[in-house]
């Protein structure tokens, strides 16, 4: 009878433990990957990895073979305050909630879609059958939706590897999570901590929360879900060794730098990588598509930035800045086309005054666009919070004369507060006024003060979900 069962589970993709329990795979699903009965990672000789803002996902175990479940759905996702995007994601987050599992495991994963269209998973890089690659009308057919597909491999390798979804614009709506695969002992030398991040970036115009997935600019860049100074900072102690792991997929590469630090490329989406094939760098492309381990001794006290050196990706919010800056002429118009916003010429030509940035385009394109305003009082945004601005305490008296102003824009210190949680404790005033789109902070930390955050994130209670924010729309 055992055999006979294990025979039909495996061939036609049911686990004994969905048959004989469904109640338990729903509550897990209502958890949002909190699960019950097993740890959400494995435990073993290696450090977990964490991956700040994002959960981790839960098993079960039937028979010996670890189960997962991911569903497909819509999430909202606050990836700043006040700023909450319509995005699709696995499990109520965008990315997905980070799978851990130890090489050799055999793994049962669970993907039921409950978005308005089909999807199927794709397991980046995997060395699995063709049965189970997830290619829609290749290796299987499309979940439909209200469907579910059931994907069963044993998994030989380690490193640090992702799913996805395999239709493109998905995949530009939010829907990827890491996968990481430990090995069965720490490689060598072994790390303290371990921190996994999913880049990605979204083109959000004025007025929506749905990313225009078809866009080639991208105004709002992410890192697991969160544009800083929203993002939370890692924590590690002075003298520890730490592993960053980077996953990119989107549009554009991503040049990852970390001050104060030089690290070791020591990995990529092929896995851990030889050793004489390491390289010491501080700067490392992240590719599209491609996953990026960096190893370092954290030797140098302080709070350092991580980010993405691309300077448009530096930024929150950013508008077309095409034709005469606003400072010159006559300033900042207050409304116009998405034409004109673009600089796109119907008469004149592009580089006239009637050509200048506008504030909202094509917001309030029936009004003539005449009204205009300097940059000293360009209003605060995101919601009522102060935004990205000049005012006369940060520029010079003359700068509505300079040819391009304004260029850099900072956040006011009221945002170190909206963004305070026990991560960014003891940070210097105004921290957040240079912490804008890619970026976070690896904080090296004396053994005390690393103690009383750990103490502080205890005390803490967690946060609520985007929606229930007293910020959310």
């Amino acid at each position: 009878m055992s055999n006979r069962r294990q025979f039909l589970q495996r061939a036609f993709g049911i686990g004994a433990g969905m048959m004989a329990s469904p109640a338990l795979i729903h509550a897990q699903h209502e958890g949002h990957g909190s699960g019950r009965s097993a740890p959400a990672s494995p435990r073993g000789p290696v450090p977990l990895v964490q991956t700040p803002d994002v959960p981790n996902l839960a098993f079960t175990l039937d028979n010996g073979v670890k189960v997962f479940h991911l569903v497909a759905e819509p999430v909202k996702r606050e990836i700043f305050p006040g700023r909450v995007l319509d995005l699709w994601g696995y499990n109520g987050t965008a990315p997905g909630p980070t799978i851990q599992i130890n090489q050799g495991d055999h793994v049962r994963i669970v993907v039921d879609n409950h978005l308005p269209e089909a999807t199927s998973m794709h397991w980046h890089g995997f060395e699995i059958p063709v049965s189970q690659d997830g290619m829609p009308h290749i290796s299987q057919k499309p979940i439909p939706p209200g469907g579910r597909h059931v994907y069963e491999f044993t998994l030989h390798q380690n490193g640090t590897f992702f799913y996805h979804s395999h239709n493109a614009m998905q995949e530009m709506m939010g829907m990827i999570g890491l996968f990481i695969m430990h090995p069965p002992k720490a490689y060598a030398p072994r790390v303290d901590r371990d921190f996994g991040f999913v880049l990605q970036e979204f083109g959000v115009l004025p007025n929506n929360s749905v990313p225009n997935s078809m866009s080639m600019e991208f105004n709002w860049l992410t890192i697991n879900g969160k544009s800083a100074p929203a993002t939370t900072p890692v924590l590690c102690k002075l003298g520890e060794r730490v592993r960053m792991r980077f996953i990119n997929i989107g549009m554009d590469h991503h040049p990852i730098h970390l001050h104060g630090h030089t690290f070791t490329v020591t990995g990529t989406e092929a896995g851990r990588q030889d050793e004489s094939t390491w390289q010491r760098k501080n700067t490392v492309l992240v590719g599209v598509a491609e996953a990026v381990d960096f190893e370092f001794v954290a030797d140098n006290p302080g709070d350092w930035m991580v980010h993405c050196h691309l300077p448009h990706h530096m930024m929150n919010n950013m508008a077309s800045m095409v034709g005469p800056m606003t400072g010159v002429g006559g300033g900042l118009a207050s409304s116009g086309s998405m034409n004109t916003g673009m600089g796109m010429a119907s008469q004149g030509h592009a580089t006239s005054d009637e050509y200048g940035t506008a504030m909202s385009r094509g917001a309030a394109a029936m009004n003539p666009g005449e009204q205009r305003t300097g940059a000293a009082s360009v209003p605060p945004q995101h919601g009522g919070h102060p935004g990205v601005m000049h005012n006369a305490a940060t520029a010079s008296p003359n700068a509505n004369s300079v040819p391009g102003f304004p260029q850099d824009a900072f956040m006011e210190m009221q945002m170190d507060e909206v963004v305070a949680k026990p991560e960014t404790y003891g940070l210097a005033p105004g921290w957040s006024a240079s912490m804008m789109g890619m970026m976070t902070l690896v904080r090296v930390l004396q053994p005390e003060m690393f103690d009383r955050i750990i103490r502080l994130q205890k005390e803490t209670p967690p946060s609520k979900p985007a929606q229930e924010h007293k910020h959310g729309v």
